[in-house]
């Protein structure tokens, strides 16, 4: 489904600040606040909006290093649709009970890899262990495994982690669309 203008823009201004009431989020738009909470309510109900949550300051909150863990997964070991749900299940269990904050798991593709993982970690050593720990619990399952650590210590030279560009971008996409 497309969203209509005024849904984007109800999901846009949701993206920036979550936390205003409807009446806020409809004179940011322009439209009354029973229109505003009629289109949040649709877009929560289809899906556009998976949750509502804050973005903390993950140095302040203890955690130093975000890494990407890039991972082959071993051709030889593909697995039908029932052995995909169970791997899942007793990934997920042993990932969850590990001590980093497992932020995503997810399939991919490019620079030869298949899957990432990304984790935070309160430093190196924690880091290390995360990494030894998923090639002990995938061991036949991974062909090769590489990192990317980022310092989240360090604000020179980058752009905080927020979804605001994103909410401004949505809107821009759509103008260029427009005109063309």
């Amino acid at each position: 489904m497309v969203l209509k203008e005024v849904e984007r823009k109800m999901l846009s201004e949701l993206i920036k600040n979550s936390r205003r009431s409807d009446r806020e989020l409809a004179k940011a738009i322009g439209i009354s606040q029973p229109t505003a909470t009629r289109i949040r309510t649709k877009l929560e109900k289809e899906g556009y909006v998976k949750e509502y949550t804050t973005i903390p300051n993950l140095s302040k909150i203890g955690y130093a290093i975000l890494a990407l863990t890039f991972l082959k997964i071993d051709v030889k070991h593909s697995l039908d649709a029932k052995e995909v749900i169970d791997f899942k299940k007793i990934h997920y269990t042993a990932l969850a009970k590990n001590p980093s904050a497992l932020m995503l798991v997810k399939r991919g593709m490019g620079l030869g890899y298949d899957a990432v993982v990304m984790s935070l970690h309160e430093d190196y050593s924690s880091c290390d262990k995360f990494r030894t720990f998923i090639r002990q619990s995938m061991t036949e399952r991974i062909a090769s495994m590489d990192t990317f650590l980022v310092n989240l210590e360090e604000e020179y030279n980058s752009l905080p982690f927020s979804f605001s560009l994103l909410a401004s971008q949505m809107l821009e996409f759509r103008e260029k669309e427009k005109t063309e």
